[in-house]
């Protein structure tokens, strides 16, 4: 099929999705091929073939109108010079995004605030809101989250994988039992710009401090439930109930629903593709033979969409549907045997309107909890307390 013929495929179906509800996932790691050689968001690609999971072919597929594109960033060494490699490397995942929303104005517009949501749907294009997972790049000056907020950041998470200068992560071992005394100033500052604040990766004492020092509800863009499977990256059901009394919301990630051992192989691939953005075409070549053949070399048990919907149903449960969105880590490690790609997600909404949900419900949970969060979040900014 010719270029032209099949965007014209593209622009019908994405007409289809135009009257259901607005979808939105808040951790979308799709930047990380933004700047990726011979890699093009207009031309499907597959996760065997390539490790993408989001293009705008499978988005419109999947009825996906966006969300929040992240500038993540791996944890390096708390020192000046680990800050400013930090702070360059986050910038230019900012600029990646610009520069694909800039090649393609007619299908990707930039988001700023909750009600440019809607907007952007109703002008047949995807949603493109930023996000910072990870706050090392700021190093010690806060004054950074200005200039992300001016390149069009509006959520933001403290920490990752590793303890850094603002927190504690779930991953590692306590050192400041909670937040540094610059985490408690970057809290203060998150809210006073007007980003959300997210709990993913955060430890438990960061996770209640926040919920403690923010004026506005908090997100976890990407997390799941202890009760479903015990993990430090997943929250107990007290803390969802404490984060659902606060008006928070947690966005259920596709990933931690089952143990797996560690696999050398598929670790080595995954640091690999954390900078795929700086590999060459042979490279990137190598990166994916590598990756077929520790995949097929992968015996350990899979998590699959019923283990996913067993989370994204207890979640609703404890925490009621005001209070869950959707936020699988797509290109950022999530993905289960039945929802592979952003192309399956109709089978979410399938699968919550057979546990008998609503469309009311279901609105809520793919874009109006996360868009209320938001505006509420506004609302704290602009009143100046």
């Amino acid at each position: 099929m010719k270029k032209t013929a099949l965007m014209m495929v593209l622009v019908a179906a994405g007409m289809a999705h135009a009257d259901e509800p607005l979808r939105l996932d808040t951790h979308l790691d799709t930047p990380i091929h933004f700047g990726r050689a011979g890699w093009d968001i207009m031309t499907r690609h597959s996760y065997h073939d390539d490790m993408s999971q989001v293009d705008y072919p499978r988005m419109v597929e999947g009825g996906l109108d966006g969300g929040f594109f992240v500038l993540y960033t791996p944890q390096g060494p708390l020192t000046a010079q680990g800050y400013a490699s930090a702070r360059d490397w986050a910038v230019m995942r900012s600029v990646h995004i610009h520069e694909m929303v800039a090649a393609h104005p007619d299908r990707f517009e930039l988001a700023f605030k909750a009600d440019d949501a809607a907007r952007i749907k109703a002008a047949g294009k995807r949603v493109v809101f930023q996000s910072i997972e990870n706050s090392y790049p700021l190093g010690t000056d806060l004054s950074m989250l200005e200039t992300f907020r001016r390149l069009g950041v509006r959520m933001a998470g403290p920490v990752h994988f590793l303890n850094n200068q603002f927190a504690d992560s779930a991953t590692d071992k306590p050192h400041f039992h909670g937040f540094s005394p610059l985490g408690k100033q970057w809290v203060a500052e998150m809210n006073r710009l007007g980003l959300i604040i997210d709990g993913s990766h955060s430890s438990d004492d960061v996770f209640d401090q926040m919920l403690a020092l923010s004026k506005a509800p908090i997100i976890l863009s990407h997390s799941g439930c202890k009760a479903v499977y015990d993990h430090p990256r997943n929250l107990d059901d007290a803390r969802i109930k404490k984060l659902a009394e606060k008006g928070g919301v947690i966005q259920i990630n596709s990933v931690y629903l089952i143990k797996r051992e560690d696999n050398a192989a598929m670790s080595a691939v995954d640091d690999r593709l954390e900078v795929v953005d700086q590999l060459t075409a042979d490279e990137q070549a190598r990166l994916i033979a590598d990756y077929q053949a520790a995949a097929a070399g992968d015996h350990r048990p899979r998590a699959n969409f019923d283990m996913f919907m067993q989370n994204l149903l207890h979640a609703l449960q404890i925490a009621g549907a005001d209070h869950v969105g959707i936020g699988a880590d797509w290109d950022g490690g999530g993905g289960v045997t039945g929802m592979e790609d952003v192309a399956d997600l109709p089978k979410v909404t399938a699968a919550l309107k057979q546990a008998g949900y609503s469309d009311t419900d279901v609105a809520k949970i793919w874009s109006g909890n996360v868009l209320r969060v938001m505006r509420e979040v506004e609302a704290v900014a602009a009143s100046g307390h």
